[in-house]
């Protein structure tokens, strides 16, 4: 994971109940970019057990997995720091304004 250029990393699984919230969560995170030349942001989609063999239908890909790579911790915190207030936001909103996850939350 890590690299002689970008010694530290940081590896974030964020679970959603669907693929639809995954994808939705992936299109509103990925449009803000890294500010520093100095990390590295990677994001997709993927099965939530990635061992167990899987078929290639997309939806059945629920988890958001973000990999940061970085040049100091400092800039590793900072830049993971930054990216959960956003998704904070992002689920928020989803709690607040899609039907599924209201629904989720009430099971």
């Amino acid at each position: 994971m890590a690299t002689p250029q970008f010694p530290y990393s940081m590896k974030i699984s964020l679970p959603l109940p669907t693929n639809r919230l995954a994808s939705a969560a992936l299109r509103s995170l990925e449009v803000d970019a890294e500010l520093s030349q100095f990390v590295q942001r990677n994001l997709e989609l993927v099965h939530p057990a990635k061992e167990e063999a899987h078929t290639e239908d997309e939806s059945d890909k629920t988890v958001l997995d973000i990999t940061y790579r970085a040049t100091t911790n400092r800039m590793l915190r900072v830049a993971v720091n930054g990216f959960m207030e956003s998704v904070g936001v992002v689920l928020g909103v989803m709690e607040e304004l899609d039907v599924d996850v209201l629904e989720h939350g009430e099971e």
